[in-house]
């Protein structure tokens, strides 16, 4: 996800109900106020929308115990941002983060905190909420000091407080956060109080214990798969063949309906539901279900034919002659060309690929006796599936509750998508059987329908000089991205970022450069994938740059630190990484009884900087990893802890998808079903991962998906170090390998 995503406020505020004693800081707003917000929208000042992230009210509960309620933001799913949040407010506030107990906001304008918007994506969560959220903390710490000082008729300035209690040295005395609570309701918030000085800081910066790792490992987290209402009925999918196709009939409906603990047969876009008592009697159902489908139109890519291939999608793009759009522009493309010593030429491509994640999608859904919704459902942008749910039920926003349930896993997976989630279906079949309805997805139904990363294709040219450096490098990329699919309308450009990031804005001095996007629509339904478009692009021009090298008999360690002389901060990772692996050696060597290569890349993505080393050796045709190196620059840092691990598990996603991940079409349908027929990375596939945080004190970058885009490179191009062979189309495993 990208900052230019602007959609506009939804137009439901809403505020947080407290419980017995507990200080809702919301009593703060005018009383007026807050009755119009738990009414809906407000009337008059009332429905001015605050700064996004200035509210104390919409954040936080400070109950007499001394724990702290916190509606963050952003969704937890496994990214440590609960966390995070519970860090940086901590610190500002001056309480422990373990005394936190962090929930997901509902949805409202008060947390549209990213760049306008709200969403968990886009590594953006952290690096766009840290200032506001120490703010946040600070402006609640000023009303606990200020309403004790009136307490103790003293002045502000001779208060200090620790761990949630303000202390009055000169007195001795002490009084909790909780004990000011009802002097503290009426006080206006101060907007300009001070932050704290970074050199005092307890907490940020600091391996602060995950919030959620007790309950996850005694089994006490509760997923949307877990969550139930009462009276609700579950609900089992059985989707078309294809995508675009319809039900027209049912041979058995009758004999359906009679199986035990069926409720009821529905139609719905694009499937068939059954509903039942339990799911797996609603999933055997739905299974034995006969279905006459639509037909697909015979060919084409405008949809998903009958003939439909991933294969004449790619050679669609391939054969793309329209000349594209312009994405970066620098000096005297032609004339450098037209000078070249030398010329290289290369093509890249990538399949698609599913999100795979662990947790199957689901979806509750539950129409009320005033006509309002409640949707259970995991997501990545609340005020958008409000939206939409709002718009499947006929309903305004303001009638649907959005409640955002911790999720397993993100990857991309959890927007809108279509016809890739289960909540729409959810949301019509509660409103057909009149009863709360959870559908859940049977893995095959979750393979079958995820939404994809787009399958991508790149051509590039390098003109070199008579020394063997790069004088100019020209890029054109064919294909499509998320951005332009589901953002299109608030683009300036018709260059989709999401399609060339990765390609454009690298931080190598080569004076020319002209890269190009060439819109070729995908009839499947595609997504965004961790790291988006750097998932791939960085791998494509990564590797093309070592063969830029090995065309100027330049090493690809040495071409880099020439290309970087103007920016001391990519010098200093290259160094770093190198460093960390024992001193940079290509290869191939010997190395415990065989022979091994290492491979190199750089990625720039979401704000932060790597550089990664992989070391690779071929045992029986595939290439085995042993090592990867990372050095890795977000700028600052909030969870040093959290971060590395967030390195790491990117890693890993990156080399799966390099090594084994891709989803094949043919004939329009999908021929990964399940993980026995998409290979993921196993654990015996998985290598050391040595990740080293370095920070530049650049603008905080992202952290979530940065670690991804440079391991694949980093793999092709040991990989060619080791055998001579250069892997152009992933992934790896369509290749038979031989150690040279």
């Amino acid at each position: 996800m990208h900052p230019l995503l602007r959609p506009a406020a939804p137009s439901r505020r809403r505020v947080l109900a407290g419980a017995g004693a507990a200080l809702v800081l919301s009593a703060l707003l005018p009383a007026r106020m807050t009755h119009a917000e738990a009414q809906g929208p407000a009337e008059g000042a009332g429905a001015l929308a605050p700064k996004p992230g200035t509210r104390v009210a919409a954040f936080l509960e400070i109950h007499p115990d001394g724990t702290i309620r916190l509606l963050s933001p952003f969704v937890e799913g496994g990214q440590g941002i609960a966390t995070g949040m519970a860090q940086i407010v901590g610190e500002e506030l001056d309480v422990p983060p373990s005394r936190f107990v962090v929930e997901c906001a509902p949805p409202g304008p008060d947390y549209a905190v990213v760049n306008g918007i709200r969403m968990t994506g886009g590594s953006f969560s952290t690096r766009s909420s840290y200032e506001t959220m120490r703010r946040l903390g600070a402006t609640a710490r000023d009303l606990m000091i200020r309403a004790a000082a009136a307490r103790l008729k003293v002045q502000d300035g001779e208060l200090t407080t620790r761990d949630g209690v303000v202390l009055h040295a000169a007195t001795n005395s002490s009084l909790s956060y909780g004990d000011l609570a009802a002097d503290a309701l009426k006080l206006k918030p101060n907007d300009t109080v001070p932050l704290r000085d970074p050199k005092t800081f307890r907490y940020i910066r600091q391996p602060v214990p995950r919030l959620d790792v007790r309950d996850k490992s005694t089994g006490r987290a509760i997923y949307a798969i877990d969550q139930t209402v009462e009276g609700m009925l579950y609900a089992a999918v059985q989707h078309a063949p294809r995508l675009g196709t319809e039900p027209m009939g049912l041979a058995n409906e009758a004999e359906i309906r009679a199986m035990p603990g069926v409720h009821s047969v529905h139609r719905v876009p694009g499937a068939v539901a059954v509903a039942a008592d339990s799911w797996w009697r609603a999933r055997k159902a739905v299974e034995a279900l006969k279905v006459e489908w639509s037909a697909a139109k015979p060919s084409g890519i405008d949809t998903v034919a009958a003939d439909f291939s991933s294969d004449g999608m790619l050679a669609a793009l391939k054969a793309a002659t329209e000349p594209g759009h312009v994405a970066e522009e620098e000096g005297d493309v032609a004339g450098a060309f037209a000078k070249a010593a030398k010329v290289v030429e290369a093509e890249y491509e990538a399949p698609y690929l599913a999100h795979a994640q662990l947790e199957p999608p689901s979806a509750i859904a539950r129409f009320d006796r005033d006509g309002t919704l409640d949707v259970w459902l995991p997501n990545q942008m609340p005020e958008v599936f409000q939206a939409v749910s709002a718009k499947v039920a006929g309903l305004q926003p303001a009638q649907v509750r959005i409640h955002s349930p911790m999720l397993g896993g993100f990857f991309g997976r959890h927007f809108t998508y279509d016809a890739g989630n289960p909540f729409p279906q959810a949301i019509l079949l509660a409103r057909a059987t009149g009863r709360p309805v959870k559908v859940l997805w049977s893995r095959e139904e979750e393979f079958s329908r995820d939404a994809v990363r787009p399958l991508s294709f790149s051509r590039f040219r390098a003109a070199l000089d008579a020394s063997g450096q790069p004088t100019a490098i020209e890029a054109r990329t064919v294909g499509e991205g998320p951005i332009g699919r589901y953002f299109g309308m608030m683009m300036q450009t018709p260059v989709d970022p999401s399609a060339v990031e990765g390609i454009v804005e690298k931080p190598y001095a080569v004076p020319n450069r002209r890269m190009t996007f060439t819109k070729v629509a995908h009839p499947v339904n595609i997504a965004f994938w961790r790291s988006v478009g750097h998932s791939m692009n960085d791998a494509f021009y990564e590797s093309f740059l070592d063969e830029v090298a090995q065309a100027g008999g330049q090493d690809p360690f040495a071409l880099r630190m020439a290309l970087l002389q103007g920016s001391a901060r990519h010098r200093t990772l290259l160094s770093t990484v190198a460093e960390m692996s024992g001193g940079w050696q290509r290869g191939p060597y010997r190395a415990e009884g065989g022979m091994r290569a290492r491979g190199l890349a750089m990625a720039s993505p979401f704000g932060s900087e790597t550089a990664t080393i992989a070391e690779v050796s071929v045992e029986g045709g595939e290439a085995r990893v042993h090592n990867l190196w990372i050095a890795f620059d977000p700028g600052s840092i909030v969870n040093p802890a959290i971060v590395k691990a967030q390195v790491e598990s990117a890693a890993a996603l990156g080399l799966s998808s390099v090594l084994f991940e891709q989803i094949v079409y043919r004939d329009g349908v999908r021929q990964s079903q399940n993980y026995d027929t998409y290979p993921v990375l196993r654990r015996e596939h998985m290598p050391k991962v040595h990740v080293r945080i370095v920070e530049s004190g650049a603008p905080m970058g992202g952290v979530g998906e940065p670690g991804l885009p440079g391991v694949p490179p980093a793999v092709l191009n040991a990989i060619a170090a080791l055998t001579g062979q250069r892997i152009r189309a992933l992934p790896v495993a369509n290749s038979k390998l031989t150690a040279a």
